[in-house]
């Protein structure tokens, strides 16, 4: 009589294929990443807005917020109607007489080096905070954190509107608004990651060796806690974009002759009742598309650099 044979039960990570221990964490970062096809989507599309937002002046029909070349009898046309200048109007034009499809590829530029700029600055300061609480911690963690808590305590929008009350209209009054907005939320993630950090082995043993503390926080610390702050670096990149759009859309972000993709919407609601549709929808088409493009990349980033989170 033959003996039946249990089956082995496969560690998980013994189980995982040769060929995948052999690749490098890049390549397994790759790997894991392009798994989720709705990411590679996402980041495609987002990186063929990046690639219209930086050749906007090169790939755009028109110049739109050139004084010489804009006509107002071009006001309000049809998607597909022929503009003075002999362009063709694919997506209509604006109340001014811009070309949609120009003011969008330039709107696109604005809103997106707004939520750069803000985000990095935000981010460095937010870092550069964090671990400094997490590190000395004592008093100088309270006093950080209660700084933090009490900012964050207050809607993001309402402190940004009482800035720009108080700074005025402008891209440089903007990024300073959304730097301050944003700030808190990378203290906040850094000191959580980075207090699981300071009492691990490695630390204690570079402060046994007595080095300096920049060398055991920025070379030591610094790089542990990365993951998580990658995948909110990508959500608030998002939120910024999304919250200049809403600060222009009432008034008081960009000015006219700056205009982003929130100011387009602005500018093309009075004429929804009228059915000139296309001056509001395709500029909130455009910036659904980033916004959810972005989001879709931090929210696979975050199961890639947290494996947990994707069982």
């Amino acid at each position: 009589m033959t003996a039946v044979t249990e089956p082995t039960v496969l560690d998980p990570i013994e189980a995982e294929p040769s060929a995948q221990k052999d690749q490098t964490p890049f390549q397994r970062f790759v790997s894991d990443f392009a798994e989720s096809k709705v990411a590679v989507a996402g980041l495609i599309v987002f990186v063929l807005i990046i690639l219209i937002a930086i050749f906007a002046p090169l790939i755009s029909p028109t110049n739109p917020y050139n004084l010489a070349t804009v006509d107002i009898l071009d006001s309000r046309l049809e998607p597909g109607q022929k503009m003075m200048n002999g362009t063709t109007a694919d997506l209509g034009t604006d109340g001014l007489g811009r070309d949609m499809v120009s003011a969008m590829f330039y709107g696109l530029r604005i809103s997106l080096g707004v939520g750069a700029a803000s985000g990095f600055i935000a981010l460095f300061i937010g870092v550069c905070v964090g671990l400094a609480a997490a590190y000395f911690g004592g008093r100088t963690d309270t006093i950080i954190m209660r700084i933090v808590d009490l900012q964050l305590s207050f809607p993001a929008i309402l402190i940004a509107l009482v800035l720009l009350a108080t700074l005025g209209k402008g891209i440089d009054k903007i990024i300073i608004a959304l730097i301050v907005v944003q700030w808190a939320y990378y203290a906040r993630t850094v000191r959580g990651s980075a207090l699981v950090e300071r009492n691990k082995e490695y630390i204690e043993a570079a402060t046994s060796l007595a080095l300096s503390h920049r060398r055991i926080v920025f070379k030591h610390l610094l790089p542990n806690v990365m993951p998580p702050l990658i995948v909110v670096g990508t959500v608030q990149v998002a939120s910024a974009i999304a919250l200049e759009a809403t600060l222009s859309f009432l008034g008081i972000g960009l000015p006219v002759t700056e205009p982003s993709l929130g100011l387009l919407i602005s500018n093309g609601f009075e004429y929804m009742m009228s059915g000139k549709y296309w001056i509001s929808i395709y500029p909130g088409v455009a910036l659904l598309v980033t916004i959810v493009s972005i989001n879709l990349v931090g929210d696979r980033l975050r199961d890639v650099l947290n494996p947990r989170l994707s069982k």
